[in-house]
Protein backbone atom coordinates (compact mmCIF):
# COMPACT_ATOMS: atom_id res chain seq x y z
CA UNK A 1 0.00 0.00 0.00
CA UNK A 2 2.61 2.37 1.16
CA UNK A 3 4.65 1.52 -2.22
CA UNK A 4 1.85 2.27 -4.02
CA UNK A 5 1.23 5.69 -2.93
CA UNK A 6 4.70 6.32 -3.21
CA UNK A 7 4.66 5.62 -6.38
CA UNK A 8 1.61 7.62 -7.49
CA UNK A 9 3.57 10.48 -5.58
CA UNK A 10 6.47 9.72 -7.91
CA UNK A 11 4.47 9.95 -11.04
CA UNK A 12 2.77 12.85 -10.05
CA UNK A 13 6.10 14.91 -9.14
CA UNK A 14 7.36 13.68 -12.37
CA UNK A 15 4.38 14.48 -14.86
CA UNK A 16 4.57 18.07 -13.22
CA UNK A 17 8.49 18.72 -13.51
CA UNK A 18 7.52 17.41 -17.55
CA UNK A 19 4.90 19.90 -17.85
CA UNK A 20 6.72 22.38 -16.64
CA UNK A 21 9.77 21.68 -18.85
CA UNK A 22 7.54 21.96 -21.67
CA UNK A 23 6.91 25.22 -21.15
CA UNK A 24 8.89 27.32 -24.16
CA UNK A 25 9.46 30.69 -23.88
CA UNK A 26 9.43 32.86 -27.76
CA UNK A 27 10.15 36.39 -28.83
CA UNK A 28 6.27 36.92 -29.29
CA UNK A 29 5.85 36.43 -25.52
CA UNK A 30 7.17 39.11 -24.19
CA UNK A 31 4.98 42.26 -24.00
CA UNK A 32 6.93 45.85 -24.01
CA UNK A 33 5.08 48.63 -21.90
CA UNK A 34 6.63 52.07 -20.34
CA UNK A 35 8.25 51.86 -16.97
CA UNK A 36 8.62 54.78 -14.63
CA UNK A 37 11.95 54.65 -12.22
CA UNK A 38 10.08 55.21 -8.70
CA UNK A 39 12.47 55.96 -5.77
CA UNK A 40 14.70 53.28 -7.90
CA UNK A 41 12.32 51.00 -8.37
CA UNK A 42 11.49 50.37 -12.17
CA UNK A 43 7.58 50.63 -12.80
CA UNK A 44 5.92 49.49 -15.65
CA UNK A 45 2.85 51.37 -16.14
CA UNK A 46 -0.02 50.62 -19.18
CA UNK A 47 -2.92 52.97 -19.83
CA UNK A 48 -6.14 51.76 -19.71
CA UNK A 49 -9.24 52.98 -20.72
CA UNK A 50 -11.94 55.15 -18.38
CA UNK A 51 -13.53 53.21 -15.84
CA UNK A 52 -17.02 54.59 -14.99
CA UNK A 53 -17.93 52.67 -11.22
CA UNK A 54 -21.46 53.12 -10.31
CA UNK A 55 -22.93 51.88 -7.20
CA UNK A 56 -25.95 49.73 -6.82
CA UNK A 57 -28.84 52.11 -6.54
CA UNK A 58 -31.54 51.37 -3.93
CA UNK A 59 -35.31 53.44 -3.97
CA UNK A 60 -37.13 54.45 -0.95
CA UNK A 61 -40.34 52.83 -1.89
CA UNK A 62 -42.10 50.99 -4.80
CA UNK A 63 -43.14 53.82 -6.93
CA UNK A 64 -39.69 55.55 -7.14
CA UNK A 65 -38.45 52.06 -8.53
CA UNK A 66 -41.42 51.76 -10.98
CA UNK A 67 -41.27 55.33 -12.29
CA UNK A 68 -37.16 54.65 -12.92
CA UNK A 69 -38.45 51.88 -14.64
CA UNK A 70 -41.05 53.36 -16.75
CA UNK A 71 -38.11 56.44 -17.20
CA UNK A 72 -35.53 53.53 -18.58
CA UNK A 73 -38.36 51.99 -20.65
CA UNK A 74 -38.83 55.19 -22.29
CA UNK A 75 -35.47 56.13 -22.88
CA UNK A 76 -34.07 52.81 -24.66
CA UNK A 77 -37.03 53.40 -26.83
CA UNK A 78 -36.32 56.58 -28.21
CA UNK A 79 -32.74 56.62 -28.03
CA UNK A 80 -32.32 54.89 -31.46
CA UNK A 81 -34.98 57.63 -32.77
CA UNK A 82 -32.31 60.20 -31.53
CA UNK A 83 -29.09 58.47 -32.65
CA UNK A 84 -30.14 58.24 -35.93
CA UNK A 85 -31.07 61.71 -36.10
CA UNK A 86 -27.80 62.68 -34.92
CA UNK A 87 -26.06 60.76 -37.35
CA UNK A 88 -28.34 62.18 -40.05
CA UNK A 89 -28.22 66.00 -38.85
CA UNK A 90 -24.26 65.25 -39.20
CA UNK A 91 -24.60 63.87 -42.54
CA UNK A 92 -26.56 67.00 -43.71
CA UNK A 93 -24.51 69.05 -42.38
CA UNK A 94 -21.72 67.84 -44.21
CA UNK A 95 -23.42 67.55 -47.50
CA UNK A 96 -24.60 70.99 -47.51
CA UNK A 97 -21.29 72.71 -46.81
CA UNK A 98 -19.95 70.73 -49.86
CA UNK A 99 -22.35 72.25 -52.38
CA UNK A 100 -23.15 76.51 -52.72
CA UNK A 101 -25.99 75.72 -55.12
CA UNK A 102 -29.35 76.36 -53.22
CA UNK A 103 -31.48 73.93 -55.45
CA UNK A 104 -29.28 71.14 -54.85
CA UNK A 105 -29.01 72.48 -51.16
CA UNK A 106 -33.43 72.06 -51.00
CA UNK A 107 -33.34 68.65 -52.54
CA UNK A 108 -30.68 67.42 -49.84
CA UNK A 109 -32.94 68.65 -46.85
CA UNK A 110 -35.65 67.46 -48.64
CA UNK A 111 -34.01 64.34 -49.22
CA UNK A 112 -32.78 64.15 -46.13
CA UNK A 113 -36.57 64.88 -44.41
CA UNK A 114 -38.24 62.15 -46.72
CA UNK A 115 -35.66 59.85 -45.76
CA UNK A 116 -36.65 60.15 -41.67
CA UNK A 117 -40.30 60.64 -42.42
CA UNK A 118 -40.26 56.96 -44.53
CA UNK A 119 -37.89 55.28 -41.51
CA UNK A 120 -39.97 56.48 -38.67
CA UNK A 121 -43.08 57.96 -39.07
CA UNK A 122 -45.31 55.05 -37.96
CA UNK A 123 -43.40 54.49 -35.13
CA UNK A 124 -42.76 57.79 -33.93
CA UNK A 125 -46.64 58.74 -34.34
CA UNK A 126 -47.30 56.06 -31.39
CA UNK A 127 -45.10 57.32 -28.93
CA UNK A 128 -46.49 58.36 -25.89
CA UNK A 129 -46.19 62.27 -24.43
CA UNK A 130 -43.57 61.04 -22.06
CA UNK A 131 -41.75 59.79 -24.91
CA UNK A 132 -42.01 62.25 -27.40
CA UNK A 133 -40.49 64.91 -24.08
CA UNK A 134 -37.72 62.30 -24.11
CA UNK A 135 -36.91 62.30 -27.68
CA UNK A 136 -37.08 66.00 -27.92
CA UNK A 137 -34.09 66.46 -25.10
CA UNK A 138 -32.13 63.57 -26.59
CA UNK A 139 -32.35 65.06 -30.08
CA UNK A 140 -31.12 68.21 -28.49
CA UNK A 141 -28.83 66.21 -26.83
CA UNK A 142 -27.53 64.58 -30.39
CA UNK A 143 -27.41 67.74 -32.24
CA UNK A 144 -26.68 70.13 -29.58
CA UNK A 145 -29.57 72.22 -31.15
CA UNK A 146 -33.00 72.06 -30.21
CA UNK A 147 -35.85 70.69 -32.10
CA UNK A 148 -37.04 73.66 -32.99
CA UNK A 149 -33.91 75.39 -34.36
CA UNK A 150 -32.92 71.80 -36.73
CA UNK A 151 -36.72 72.73 -38.32
CA UNK A 152 -36.19 76.53 -38.61
CA UNK A 153 -32.89 75.82 -40.07
CA UNK A 154 -33.78 73.59 -42.86
CA UNK A 155 -37.02 74.26 -43.37
CA UNK A 156 -37.58 78.17 -42.21
CA UNK A 157 -39.68 79.96 -39.80
CA UNK A 158 -43.15 79.28 -40.91
CA UNK A 159 -42.99 75.16 -40.80
CA UNK A 160 -40.79 75.50 -37.27
CA UNK A 161 -43.62 78.00 -35.64
CA UNK A 162 -46.69 75.49 -37.30
CA UNK A 163 -44.85 72.39 -36.24
CA UNK A 164 -44.51 73.96 -32.76
CA UNK A 165 -47.96 74.87 -32.66
CA UNK A 166 -49.01 71.44 -33.25
CA UNK A 167 -46.48 70.06 -30.62
CA UNK A 168 -47.95 72.55 -28.06
CA UNK A 169 -51.10 70.90 -28.61
CA UNK A 170 -49.76 67.65 -28.06
CA UNK A 171 -48.19 69.23 -24.95
CA UNK A 172 -44.50 69.16 -25.94
CA UNK A 173 -42.28 71.72 -26.59
CA UNK A 174 -39.72 71.47 -29.48
CA UNK A 175 -37.72 74.26 -27.41
CA UNK A 176 -37.04 72.17 -24.88
CA UNK A 177 -32.95 71.71 -24.32
CA UNK A 178 -30.93 69.21 -22.55
CA UNK A 179 -29.45 69.66 -19.16
CA UNK A 180 -26.82 67.13 -17.90
CA UNK A 181 -27.70 68.23 -14.35
CA UNK A 182 -31.52 68.80 -14.31
CA UNK A 183 -31.88 65.39 -16.81
CA UNK A 184 -29.59 63.66 -15.11
CA UNK A 185 -31.66 60.62 -14.08
CA UNK A 186 -31.60 60.23 -18.51
CA UNK A 187 -27.76 60.56 -18.68
CA UNK A 188 -27.61 57.84 -16.19
CA UNK A 189 -29.99 55.56 -18.05
CA UNK A 190 -27.97 56.18 -21.34
CA UNK A 191 -24.13 55.86 -19.64
CA UNK A 192 -25.56 52.43 -17.90
CA UNK A 193 -26.10 51.14 -21.40
CA UNK A 194 -22.56 52.20 -22.78
CA UNK A 195 -23.35 54.71 -24.67
CA UNK A 196 -22.24 58.63 -24.51
CA UNK A 197 -22.79 60.95 -27.10
CA UNK A 198 -21.37 62.08 -30.32
CA UNK A 199 -20.31 65.61 -28.70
Amino acid sequence: MKSKALFLFCAFIFTAMLSRAQVAYGPKDTIRVATTNYNGEIIPWVVIGEVTVIDKRTFKSKEDFDNYRRLRYNVLKVLPYARFAGQRYRQLERDLALTNDKRKQKELIKSCDKEIKDLFNDKIKNLTISQGEILIKLIDRETNNSSFDLVKDLKGNVPAFLMQSVAKIFGHDLKTKYDVDQDMEIEGIIHSVGYYSYQ
